[in-house]
């Protein structure tokens, strides 16, 4: 059995190879061999990718592909993609060449609000609060200045501050429910220290206040943090068109392909596990944009699939309908991205993917992630409800199965040639496969 180790942060890197490959792998060479594989030759790129994280021992690779011809907003745009699925750039580009020729994405800026909250406790009269809170603020605003002078410069700061009454949900439980503008920035950094500072200034300020008792002065913050959820942190992307110019499939027409695919948005309206589904697919578009620039797509996910529980249910994040005749589809939905600090200007690919993206400003930015998603899923759907996901997805696929059965290029060639025409599945990719080779 192994033991548990003490020291291992202050190992150096070799050393923790060595340890982690000993003791957890079957075959320690083989282990050390690809960790130090993926090691970046370029020493000093690659002691920055070390001091992203802790504990680093190698670097995990992704695909960065480019899915072209986004016209959005009249402004024509390729769009870098990072991830490992296959068939998601494929269908994205395929979206994007579509629209093209019939105007392209429209996109609209909603909002920009972020959140952040002071959570506490607090077990006295709300209305000795609420005096309290009044008494306070301009105290909470003055104390945090220094922390929002170089925001404010840019036009960005904080925007509200309110006091909430949540006992309804936890007994004697209250909040500081704060909004923020941040501009170009994520701003999680610079709202978290806001929030620190607005719980130290009422904490204080509540040993002073004279009509609260001495058990109400002991006011107890929990914690002080931002919100990932941000409603109103809001972006729209469409794309409309007659019709007549639905021309997807040459099994059904138009009329049909719309009138299908406005019963597929209802159906991923109505049944969450559809719609489950149905907002994975939009992700894939929006998390692969979120991964190359640089931004949080763990916190893009959460605020995402909250908001399409906002109305008590889950439900789809995209909307279809046809009227006069003319076919709409769009989205709508929460991004809270940056185009500044983490990431976005200490990474060389980031650093060129906003290149690629004609260095966007977050509300650009905002606009082209929600038209990735909307793309995505335009994709996705219209497969589903013509010839069906697994058809284009397989072929897609199908080098990945070649790469596990250790094909030549020879091999490859010969059998990609062969599915061109035929169905592709895991068996008969390798019934193909082992004819070949014998």
């Amino acid at each position: 059995m192994t033991k548990p180790i003490t020291g291992f942060s202050k190992l150096t890197k070799k050393e923790k190879i060595e340890w982690i490959a000993t003791h957890y792998t079957q075959h320690p060479e083989s282990t050390k061999e690809i960790l130090f594989k993926y090691w970046n030759t370029d020493v000093q790129l690659q002691q920055l990718h070390d001091e992203f994280i802790e504990n680093t021992i190698s670097n995990f690779y992704l695909p960065l592909g480019v899915a072209p011809n986004f016209l959005i907003n009249e402004k024509l745009l390729a769009i870098p993609m990072v991830i490992e699925e296959s068939s998601v750039v494929a269908a994205a580009s395929k979206a994007a060449k579509f629209w093209l020729d019939r105007g392209g994405f429209k996109t609209t800026i909603l909002g920009t609000e972020k959140i952040g909250q002071v959570h506490f406790m607090y077990t006295g009269d709300f209305s000795i609060l609420r005096d309290f809170f009044t008494d306070v603020y301009p105290k909470i605003i003055t104390d945090s200045a220094s922390l929002t002078k170089n925001m404010e410069k840019r036009g960005g700061g904080i925007t509200n501050i309110e006091l909430r009454d949540q006992t309804d949900k936890l007994d004697h439980y209250y909040q500081l429910h704060c909004t923020f503008e941040t501009i170009d920035a994520m701003g999680a950094n610079f709202i978290n220290s806001c929030l620190e500072q607005f719980a130290s200034t009422f904490k204080r300020e509540a040993q002073n206040f004279e009509p609260f008792s001495k058990e109400e002065k002991n006011i107890e913050v929990v914690m002080s943090i931002l919100s990932n959820y941000t409603p109103n942190c809001l972006v729209k992307a469409e794309v409309s068109c007659p019709v007549e110019e639905l021309t997807l499939s040459n099994e059904i027409s138009p009329k049909e392909f719309a009138e299908k695919m406005v019963r597929a948005i209802a159906i991923a309206k109505a049944e969450p596990h559809r719609a489950v589904t149905h907002n994975k697919g939009i992700m894939n578009g929006i998390d692969a944009v979120v991964l190359a620039t640089g931004n949080d797509f763990r916190a893009i996910e959460a605020g995402v699939h909250a908001y399409a529980s906002k109305d008590g249910r889950y439900t789809s994040l995209t909307h279809a309908k046809i009227e006069n005749d003319v076919f709409t589809f769009w989205i709508e939905i929460p991004l809270a991205l940056g185009t500044i600090g983490g990431l976005t200007n200490l990474h060389p690919l980031v650093k060129l993917a906003f290149e690629i993206l004609q260095k966007p400003t977050a509300k650009e930015l905002m606009q082209i992630v929600a038209v990735a998603g909307l793309a995505q899923n335009f994709g996705a759907v219209s497969s589903l409800v013509t010839t069906g996901i697994q058809e284009g997805h397989m072929k897609m696929h199908l080098l990945n199965i070649l790469n596990q059965l250790g094909a030549t290029e020879a091999e490859k060639k010969e059998i990609i040639r062969y599915f061109k025409t035929n169905t592709v599945t895991h068996s008969s990719v390798l019934e193909v496969y082992n004819r070949i080779k014998n």
